[in-house]
């Protein structure tokens, strides 16, 4: 499997995929609102794009669709619950379901809601397995849940799927907020030696080259992944006293999810 990361540079802080099979050279392009980059992208590595996915029904990740539809003629797969919002959807997916580029690649859907109600990711179940997460994981943060999302949903997602698979998975989402989310991650543990080390690192970094983290970083960078830290529950009671001394892990996501939605 080939994967490219495509830096958008626009205000959205958009990062766009391309995944190619090395045999035929077909792509699948996810959530290509800059469609022109991603096409630019495909042509200097000799692939063609003949697949988009949409992770979810957000413009800022399928307003591209049209543009890169009417270039190459590709198919758009997306959440069969968001086919509808999306518009001229070819293909709707469900869990489980196996997203095929050529004949090397093979993507697992899942089916993440929390920021949307119907959202996808894709899991690839390479050597080092890569998830292409949309706006449901960040890197060392958590999707918000502002326009038809849940965040008892997102936090079932985190807790039910993405903390089980395994440490090596590299994160790759759909947009760039590493320094502020490591910002915040230091706010509620100042004390968090790997989110100072990443923090100083992504400072000295442009947008397009900001690091991919794994799972396994994540679950030491990403407050949202620390829901049993004493640290973070004891600052967590400063702002929500009611929480009480021995908060579930469900109390916590979703308590510092509200604090992050004004943080």
């Amino acid at each position: 499997m080939l994967l490219e990361r495509i830096w958008s540079a626009n205000a959205y802080r958009n990062f766009h995929y391309l995944i190619a099979c090395p045999e035929t050279g077909e792509a699948l392009a996810v959530d290509p609102l800059e469609w022109r980059l991603c096409l630019n992208a495909a042509k200097a590595r000799g692939w063609q794009i003949t697949q988009i996915l949409n992770t979810h029904e957000h413009l800022d990740h399928t307003g591209g669709n049209l543009g890169l539809v009417q270039a190459t003629g590709a198919r758009v797969l997306a959440h069969a619950g968001a086919a509808t919002r999306i518009g001229d959807v070819n293909v709707g997916l469900s869990r489980g379901d196996v997203v095929r580029v050529g004949r090397t690649v093979e993507l697992e859907c899942l089916d993440t809601p929390g920021h949307t109600r119907s959202h996808i990711c894709l899991l690839s179940h390479t050597e080092q397995p890569a998830l292409i997460c949309g706006d449901t994981l960040f890197n060392a943060g958590a999707g918000n849940c502002h326009n038809g999302g849940e965040p008892e949903l997102l936090y079932d997602t985190f807790s039910s799927q993405l903390a089980r698979l395994p440490d090596t998975t590299r994160v790759l989402p759909g947009h760039e907020y590493l320094t502020r989310n490591l910002e915040f991650t230091l706010d509620r543990e100042p004390g968090n030696a790997d989110a100072q080390e990443l923090l100083a690192r992504s400072r000295s970094l442009t947008p397009e080259a900001a690091p991919i983290t794994t799972l396994g970083e994540e679950k030491r960078i990403n407050t949202f992944f620390r829901l049993r830290s004493p640290d973070v529950i004891g600052r967590l009671r400063e702002v929500f006293p009611e929480i009480g001394e021995h908060p579930d892990e469900r109390t916590v996501f979703l308590k510092l999810r509200e604090l992050r939605n004004r943080w």
